[in-house]
């Protein structure tokens, strides 16, 4: 049986959100569960590996979300999909220059792959953090859930509507090769599209059913503790016809079935789809800006002025380098977006 057959499991035909949570995150042989994909000897970089500059960005995001709450006794920190713990290791040196709210605060760690959760392991002090599979072990409120590529990670679905009849994408084993063939969508799934405004004048629809779970999951806490969900990803912020699935080895793009296992699959985020659905679930929502201006609201240029102020020429070109990575339009800057669902009687948040 060729290697990339056995993504498969036992069945013929698989819906490609479930092809590719195969692909990704099988025990064995998945991309996440298998290999470090992150830095120049990984596939991708992400932005707290560009700089730390984004990290602080995102501790002095935190810190001020904690003071818009009242500045609480504790409270909750929950990152979703740390990564190799570049992020969250900065934000634990930064919290401690603030004592009052590192008293406070209480992080967990919210990890799929369990070869990742032991990278983050080796890179963080362990009783520093805590690594939690479900979002029931966080009784007390409130509660900030962020996410840095979290959600562009997930695994999403494909449909093709004509004439109002919607067919669902699959991937099927044909004479031992990996075919595309479409099939009638299930009837809970299209009614649960045609509940979304934006999608319903759509002939192409990328949906994220597996991620709308995650999310859901995260809503009930907020909704029950009160707090945030904070998501920087890469996206789009009207709702379009496009096929955004890509496959990333190496820094560069791959083939979409080509190296299964061995090569990042993520697709872009529909912002517009996700304020809708935070709004359906009774959260408050600060709609989508570009990474550009969430950080620069920030102050991440007047930070990098200060930093550079101790460094040699050469350090501060590098700083600047990675600084016009992390903003440029034609970079990072408006490809990703940030996102702010809440609920909190407060409606003023740093950055937006």
């Amino acid at each position: 049986m060729k290697p990339e057959l056995k993504f498969f499991k036992k069945s013929k035909s698989l819906p490609i959100d479930i092809f590719f949570s195969n692909v990704l995150y099988d025990k064995k042989f998945g991309y996440y569960t298998s290999k470090n994909p992150f830095g120049k000897k990984g596939d991708f970089i992400t932005a707290p590996k560009i700089s730390n500059l984004f990290s602080e960005m995102i501790a002095i995001w935190i810190i001020s979300t904690w003071e818009t709450f009242g500045k609480p006794e504790r409270i909750n920190l929950v990152e979703l999909g740390p990564g190799d713990a570049s992020l969250i290791k900065v934000l634990l040196e930064v919290f401690k220059r603030f004592p009052k709210f590192d008293n406070a605060k209480k992080i967990y760690l919210y990890e799929k792959s369990i070869f990742l959760e032991k990278k983050q392991k080796q890179n963080l002090k362990i009783n520093e953090v805590e690594w939690i599979s479900n979002f029931q072990k966080i009784k007390n409120g409130p509660v900030i859930f962020f996410g840095n590529e979290f959600f562009d990670a997930i695994p999403i679905k494909q449909f093709k509507k004509k004439n109002n009849v919607y067919l669902e994408k699959y991937y099927a084993i044909k004479d031992k090769k990996i075919k595309v063939l479409f099939k009638s969508a299930l009837k809970d799934d299209i009614n649960l599209i045609k509940s979304f405004n934006c999608l319903k004048k759509l002939k192409f629809i990328e949906f994220p059913k597996l991620g709308l779970k995650e999310l859901h999951k995260i809503i009930k806490r907020i909704l029950k503790l009160n707090g945030c969900i904070l998501l920087i990803d890469y996206g789009f912020l009207k709702s379009n016809n496009l096929d955004t699935l890509q496959s990333v080895k190496n820094h560069r793009k791959n083939s979409i079935l080509k190296n299964l296992g061995k090569a990042d699959i993520t697709s872009k985020v529909n912002f517009d789809l996700l304020k809708e659905y935070f709004l359906k679930n009774n959260l408050k929502v600060k709609s989508a800006i570009t990474q550009k201006k969430f950080l620069e609201n920030l102050g991440i240029i007047e930070r990098s002025e200060i930093v550079a102020k101790k460094m040699s020429f050469r350090e501060k070109t590098n700083l600047y380098l990675r600084l016009k990575r992390l903003l440029s339009p034609k970079l990072m800057g408006e490809l990703f977006k940030a996102i702010l669902a809440y609920k909190f009687k407060n409606d003023n948040y740093f950055g937006f």
